[in-house]
């Protein structure tokens, strides 16, 4: 940790001439978790009032009537290639106030190191070794009620881990804000994700065979420095609709996205700030048996006769309550890699809370 530290300050020191703002940086915090969240497409940061929170809109804490709740979530995609995974806790501070603790792991393990395949100009395949490529993020949260009635705001802490393998690594820092406000039955909003920009302070740890190596493959030596992601705000809304005296519930949200790291393909594009819409809806009977779906990742294809079309990705999930624990389920793709990218994940949610 105290290397975390001393990287990080001295990256920022020199940050105009090692700093790099990429458009997909931390790109494995886009990918969203939980069974509920991912069958509605993402579009949940107004409606979401569980320990999930911790990511979708931390403000969405104080929507827990329990005083401990757990959750855990895992996805595997491409035949079970990338693993991700997803655990979290929360707990009342007091009466007005709740905290939690999450982490979430993106892998993909037993990757072909092919660095020192070639022996004497011969290939030796007992020379291959395999290395790991993982990120985590470890997230601290907070929410609180406001003076301002039915406003309630929330925010994160996070801190950042890659690593690839034993070659390098990167420790980062970054912080999201979140509030609440509800009106009647209304419920709005607003996420800003990496607020003042996230930094990962990245060093690589190659020795001098693995530097010859690389130059004589024709691979540049990689070099260290601090990357930077920019911020990113969401806004949404949703209503929740009863039927039946209660027994039946529908509850629609949409959520949009802003994103000022560069040109993207999506709904509204510009070099400035580009705009994704996400919709999702929840059907619900005796707040037991709830039904899920969304639609999202609107992009523009070109075929083959160089004709564009609107395309977007949907998602489709089940859930169901059983006192103190939920089970959820999407098909959904946390990917974005089209119908051949679609995936199942699964979550599960304890609520725990002290005898009177």
């Amino acid at each position: 940790m105290k290397k975390f530290f001393i990287g990080f300050i001295t990256g920022c020191l020199f940050l105009p001439a090692y700093t790099q703002t990429l458009k997909y940086s931390n790109e494995f915090l886009a990918i969203g978790v939980g069974g509920r969240a991912m069958a509605m497409g993402g579009a949940v940061i107004a409606s979401t009032g569980d320990v999930t929170a911790t990511y979708w809109n931390p403000a969405g804490l104080m929507g827990i009537e329990d005083d401990i709740q757990m959750s855990v979530m895992h996805n595997e995609q491409f035949a079970g290639i990338t693993k991700h995974d997803y655990g979290s806790i929360s707990f009342n501070l007091n009466n007005r106030s709740k905290a939690a603790i999450s982490m979430i792991r993106l892998g993909v393990d037993g990757i072909p190191n092919t660095l020192y395949l070639m022996q004497e100009g011969q290939i030796n395949y007992a020379l291959i070794r395999s290395f790991s490529a993982v990120d985590y993020a470890f997230m601290g949260s907070y929410a609180t009620e406001t003076k301002i009635k039915d406003l309630t705001v929330g925010g994160n802490v996070k801190i950042i881990r890659r690593v690839i393998g034993s070659f390098g690594g990167a420790w980062g820092f970054g912080l999201d804000a979140a509030a609440n406000y509800k009106l009647n039955n209304w419920r709005f909003a607003f996420v800003a994700r990496d607020v003042t920009s996230t930094f990962n302070a990245w060093n690589y740890t190659l020795s001098e065979e693995d530097k010859k190596q690389l130059i004589a493959s024709g691979n540049k030596i990689p070099e260290g420095g601090l990357e930077i992601t920019l911020p990113k705000f969401t806004f949404g809304t949703a209503r929740k609709f009863e039927l039946g005296k209660g027994k039946y519930t529908i509850l629609p949200e949409l959520n949009m996205d802003f994103t000022t790291d560069g040109q993207r393909n999506v709904l509204i594009s510009s070099k400035y700030i580009n705009l994704d819409p996400r919709i999702g809806i929840e059907l619900g009977y005796n707040n037991f048996l709830f039904l899920r779906g969304g639609f999202s990742t609107l992009q523009r294809i070109t075929d083959f006769a160089g004709k564009k079309t609107l395309n977007g990705m949907p998602s489709l999930g089940v859930g169901i309550q059983l006192k103190s624990i939920a089970i959820d389920y999407a098909l959904g793709n946390a990917f974005n890699q089209g119908l051949m990218g679609m995936s199942n994940i699964i979550s599960l949610r304890l609520s725990i809370n002290k005898k009177s």
